[in-house]
């Protein structure tokens, strides 16, 4: 057979343009397949109208009790039904209990247990069910176990109210905390499962639980035997409104911080030696500094110069005194203070080596001039002031210099007795601020005053400024870590891409981890202090005593038991009588950033501790997926997953952040159950809500409201009627007895399965990668593009008018029942109420059985076909051509004459003349005409009233290797034949009488 050879020979053809034909120019040629054609066309064809009157019973025109459109009540209670009936709740036990080659982890991050389940959590949630559920479609073993993270002080406020922690002990904060924190988890969970998100959760992991716990203290224990953990003194992020230390990952900046910035001067007491010739000069000369934080200045201990840059003294115009400033920064100086500054001298900040100043508002105290690499020529004067108890460089210059640490800060964020009588007790920020600038003032020593709009971090719990105080606090030196880190996830796949670079910025910005909190609500730190000493005593008999004991009772324990059975054995035996009264226990607990960050340890399995990949927002990229990976790391040397997928926020459809006050908020559970109004907020059900979230671009923010509700509600139910249509004309088919093999098809009926091939590829492509956005837009191409746009039209006729056993509309059912097949099961990750609903009227399967449970797509490589595509390509271009040469484009009326020189071509379009029936050619059939002959010259002889037109075609074989043009032409005349009153196309003898076709039907002849 011609096309065999055509495809065994000449094998993969080259595409033309995005996928079809390369035409000469000059010729209009539609790449959307004649997108006009159609029911909605008013092209000739056969409508479902077809068979009106007395023939109107001999049609086979489609049936189906599957509802076009489901809205309100009857949608919501739909939904439920295919739970109960497709057995949701089950399909996660059921798929980990059968065989599978390869198993598939994706880690749930956990969220936290502290309201009420909002449209962040859908995105995340259903953008990670996508995946399973596409996973376990493909036949792998997918280990999904959903957590929460129950700890922390959000929890612990919401709890307690107004109440607060007065008066109330460790055990009974606990306690109402607890409840709180499952009350959140009860009304998400119940969330979860009402959106269709597939797991257990019966079995679901939770941060408070003991055995976690105990997990987590063994992560611990392993980290500190390795000198990872340790407890120093030095300064840390402190939130006074919460009253607890506070690590980076739970700081937010607000942009619009505002600071009471001053220039301050500091007098110059001792010359740097390097410049002892110009001594006279520097009996007036002050050093010039910048702050926006003014409370700070009583702790300096220093100021600091950038050893390699220029420094000048220069003289204000408006005063005599000498200012030591950097020289880059004069010009910009002299504007700010606005009066001219004239230079007197330059050198480099390495002969600023040895100087000494005199602090602005404690006239007895020296402070030093020293070199520093974090000092920057951006703002400021080129000199910093430096207070090693309120800043981390600050500390590091102190810890090099041995300078002291002091700290007159106390954890309210209140100057202490140490700051002096006049500052004592006043908050730092607010009148502690006024104070010091009033003591600049009366000293001499400010320059300037000013209001400096900045970044500035504010606890993210609180939404109140933080400040830097040196606290004595457990820490992990991630610092020993952040190497390995950066060369593991080397390794680890980033989509996107561009948030590697961020979450290498975040861990290179983290030089340490401050990870105990002066908080009851949470796992305790396993230390036990000296009295006397304050000596921590800490193991690794203590910690796994103390692990044993949380796995066994809870950490509720550390609080409820004695002393004597909190510590081991092996510590009692070694004590002196009496030696356990020299300890009590620690009060701090673990941050909640180090809970979570362990949970790879306590939920993947131990045969493969690696999950495939961690799902989660941006905001996770210094948050849980640093804090796994830094833990990770440390104990086995390598990341906890092996691939990372970064997803947007949900923002409101203006693009701004969701806000009560704003008043743009959506509620998921208003999304699927509609609003008080439902003519304002109908109720669009779960489906919405996912297809919502799979037709986002999730890598970038995710917009919601009405407009894009209204939208996902009005492109399901688009797909919902065609899939109506194809349920429709399978009805009575039963795919296991009358499918027609490939081989035996028609020609147009392969090419579809040559389609669906090609399509099934690209989904299974598209959802590998995360990019459910692709799987959507692929399906909307393959249902408009191909199917409803052209194969619906063209086969309508065959369809409803062709016998109903013949072999013509049997092969025609089979590809529709592959078709419905694979498009069911393209889209069902997305939408699985309305696979599955699709699915029990579906024919060629067991009454019970649900589409989860049967498999992925089936299609088959037989089916790839790219010899047919040049057939029917070429035959589409034909048509393209004479149907834009004739009125009102009904090619049904006009009988055609195709003319195409002798070659490749001919012999592609001569394969479609094979006449399958007696009443026409499949290149009629695709012609949509009332007759097509094929000839190798046009006849001279042609009707006046035959429309012409003309064009070439470009075959590329083998990779365009060879290439074949050949030109043709077409004659359209109108038909000679009459309008069959059954099948209403021009294939009659006379009027009113049946065509050859019908008449067989009608009289029942074979």
């Amino acid at each position: 057979m011609l096309l065999c050879r055509i495809a065994g020979v000449c094998g993969s053809v080259a595409r033309w343009g995005s996928r079809r034909g390369v035409l000469h120019p000059g010729l209009s040629y539609n790449p959307s397949r004649c997108q006009s054609v159609g029911s909605s066309g008013g092209t000739a064809q056969p409508s479902a109208v077809q068979g009106e009157g007395k023939y109107q019973d001999s049609v086979l025109l489609p049936r189906t009790d599957f509802p076009m459109k489901l809205t309100g009540q009857k949608l919501l209670d739909r939904e439920l039904e295919i739970q109960q009936l497709c057995r949701f709740p089950e399909l996660y036990s059921w798929q980990r209990e059968r065989k599978a080659k390869k198993e598939y982890c994706l880690h749930d991050g956990p969220p936290y247990a502290n309201g009420d389940p909002h449209v962040g959590h859908a995105l995340n949630k259903i953008l990670k069910d996508i995946r399973n559920r596409f996973e376990v479609l493909r036949g792998r073993q997918v280990h999904y176990v959903p957590g929460w993270d129950c700890h922390g002080l959000p929890i612990e406020i919401k709890a307690l109210g107004d109440l607060g922690t007065s008066g109330l002990t460790p055990l009974q904060i606990r306690q109402k905390a607890r409840e709180f924190a499952e009350g959140a988890i009860s009304r998400q969970r119940a969330a979860f499962q009402r959106w269709g998100v597939m797991a257990d959760w019966d079995k679901c992991y939770y941060t408070f639980d003991g055995e976690y716990e105990a997990s987590q203290l063994r992560v611990f224990q392993e980290m500190h035997s390795k000198g990872l953990i340790y407890q120093d003194y030095k300064p840390v992020f402190w939130s006074p409104s919460s009253g607890t230390a506070l690590a980076e990952a739970e700081l937010e900046y607000n942009p619009q911080h505002v600071s009471r910035a001053v220039y301050a001067t500091f007098p110059v007491k001792t010359p740097p030696p390097k410049l002892a010739s110009a001594a006279e000069e520097w009996g007036s000369v002050a050093v010039l500094v910048w702050t926006t934080q003014p409370w700070t200045l009583p702790a300096n201990q220093a100021v600091c110069y950038m050893p390699n840059s220029q420094y000048s003294l220069v003289k204000r115009g408006d005063n005599a005194q000498l200012l030591l400033v950097a020289t880059e920064r004069i010009a910009n100086l002299a504007a700010m203070l606005g009066t001219q500054l004239d230079t007197v001298g330059s050198f480099t900040g390495s002969e600023l080596e040895g100087g000494v100043c005199q602090h602005p508002t404690i006239p007895d105290k020296e402070v030093p001039l020293l070199p520093a690499n974090h000092v920057t020529m951006g703002k400021g004067t080129g000199l910093v002031h430096t207070a090693p108890a309120h800043g981390m460089e600050d500390y590091s210059v102190a810890s090099h210099f041995k300078l002291p640490v002091e700290c007159m800060v106390d954890e309210e964020g209140k100057f202490t007795e140490l700051a002096g009588p006049e500052l004592q007790s006043l908050s730092v920020m607010d009148e502690g601020t006024d104070t010091v600038i009033s003591m600049l003032k009366a000293a001499g020593a400010l320059v300037k005053e000013e209001d400096c709009v900045h970044s500035y971090p504010y606890d993210w719990r609180t939404k109140k400024p933080v400040i830097i105080r040196p606290s004595k606090q457990w820490f992990i030196n991630t610092a020993s870590l952040k190497d390995k880190a950066k060369d593991v996830l080397q390794k680890v796949q980033v989509m996107p891409e561009s948030a590697r670079g961020s979450l290498l910025t975040m861990l290179d910005r983290r030089t340490y981890w401050c990870i105990s909190r002066q908080r009851s609500w949470g796992v305790p730190i396993p230390v036990f202090y000296h009295k006397e000493t304050g000596e921590p005593l800490i193991n690794k008999h203590t910690v796994s005593h103390v692990a044993k004991l949380f796995a066994e009772k809870g950490s509720d324990c550390w609080w409820e038991l004695p002393l004597e059975t909190l510590l081991p054995p092996q510590v009692l035996k070694k004590s002196k009588a009496g030696a356990v009264s020299e300890y009590e226990r620690g009060e701090d607990v673990l941050d909640i950033w180090f809970d979570s960050g362990v949970s790879w340890a306590a939920v993947l399995q131990e045969s493969e501790p690696r999950a495939d990949v961690y799902v989660e927002g941006k905001d996770q990229l210094g948050g849980w997926f640093q804090s796994s990976l830094l833990t990770s790391v440390a104990v086995r040397n390598k990341a906890p997953y092996k691939a990372l997928v970064v997803h947007g926020f949900a923002v409101s459809e203006k693009g701004e952040k969701m806000s009560k006050s704003v008043g743009n908020v959506v509620d998921p559970d208003t999304v699927i159950n509609g609003g008080e109004d439902h003519s304002v907020s109908p109720p669009y059900g779960a489906d919405v809500l996912r297809w919502w979230v799979a037709e986002s671009n999730v890598f970038s923010e995710v917009q919601i409201g009405p407009n894009a509700l209204s939208s996902a509600q009005e492109s399901i139910n688009k797909l919902r009627n065609k899939l109506r249509f194809l349920l429709g004309n399978l009805q009575g088919f039963d795919p296991r007895t009358q499918a027609v093999d490939p081989k035996d098809m028609y020609y147009i009926d392969q090419y579809l399965l040559h389609l669906l091939r090609q399509y099934s590829i690209k989904v299974t492509d598209a959802y590998s990668q995360f990019d459910t956005g692709r799987v959507i837009r692929l399906l909307q191409r393959f249902i408009s593009r191909d199917l409803s746009s052209f194969y619906f039209s063209i086969i309508k006729d065959r369809l409803y008018c062709d016998p109903e056993d013949s072999i013509g509309r049997r092969s025609c059912q089979t590809v529709l029942e592959e078709i419905l097949d694979g498009v069911t099961r393209s889209i069902a990750s997305v939408l699985p109420h309305l696979a599955e609903e699709v699915y029990l009227h579906a024919p060629g399967h067991d009454e019970g059985e649900t589409l989860f449970r049967s498999g992925w797509i089936k299609s088959s490589s037989v089916w790839q076909k790219p010899g047919l595509e040049e057939v029917v390509e070429g035959a589409c271009a034909i048509r393209d051509s004479f149907l834009s040469s004739i009125p009102g484009r009904n090619s049904a009326e006009y009988d055609l004459i195709i003319a195409i020189e002798p070659g490749l071509f001919f012999e592609l379009m001569e394969s479609l003349q094979e006449e399958p029936t007696s009443s026409t050619s499949q290149l009629t059939e695709l012609m949509m005409s009332s007759r097509t002959t094929l000839v190798s010259d046009m006849p001279r002889d042609l009707p006046s009233d035959a429309l012409t037109s003309r064009g070439s075609f470009l075959i590329n074989l083998e990779g365009g290797v060879i290439r074949e043009e050949s030109s043709y032409s077409v004659a359209a005349m109108p038909s000679s034949l009459s309008r069959c009153p059954r099948c209403r196309r021009y294939t009659s003898k006379s009027p009113d009488c049946l065509c050859p076709r019908c008449q067989n039907v009608v009289t029942g002849v074979n």
